[in-house]
């Protein structure tokens, strides 16, 4: 597997995973990459160290289990993030998604509750939302 460091026009930067180094131009040729953050297909390799191997000390942070540990934190940190920051509006999340979305609610972050298809007919709509992270599991629940 062959890691890019990747960012589109608009500046969102993320990475992308390919099977061969040939796959990244064939799928940006075939226009089936896009930015995970605005779903724009203009989409560029950026440059990148190479990742070498040598016979200084190991480094376990790309094993599996490290990667997973990395993931969890991350979206724990989002979470937080937005538990602290946001207005939690419980099950009324579609409502006043759409009504900050037409501006006849005040303009702010907000989360809660909605059901798949709540979630679906706001993004028909165009009223841009995201799913949370789930709550961190316990560390006894982890593997």
């Amino acid at each position: 597997m062959i890691r890019y460091a990747l960012a589109c026009g608009a500046g969102h930067e993320f990475e992308g995973w390919f099977s061969a180094s040939t796959d990244y131009d064939d799928q940006a040729t075939r226009g089936l990459l896009s930015c995970p953050v605005c779903d724009t297909r203009e989409v560029k390799k950026q440059i990148m160290a190479p990742a070498l191997a040598g016979a200084g000390k190991r480094d376990d942070a790309g094993t599996p289990v490290a990667m997973r540990e990395m993931m969890i934190d991350a979206m724990t940190r989002v979470r937080r993030h937005v538990e602290d920051n946001f207005d939690y509006v419980g099950d009324r999340f579609a409502a006043e998604a759409r009504a900050i979305h037409a501006g006849t609610s005040e303009e702010r972050g907000i989360y809660g509750e909605a059901s798949p298809a709540e979630v679906k007919a706001l993004v028909q709509e165009g009223v841009p939302v995201a799913a949370l992270p789930p709550p961190s599991p316990k560390k006894t629940e982890v593997n």
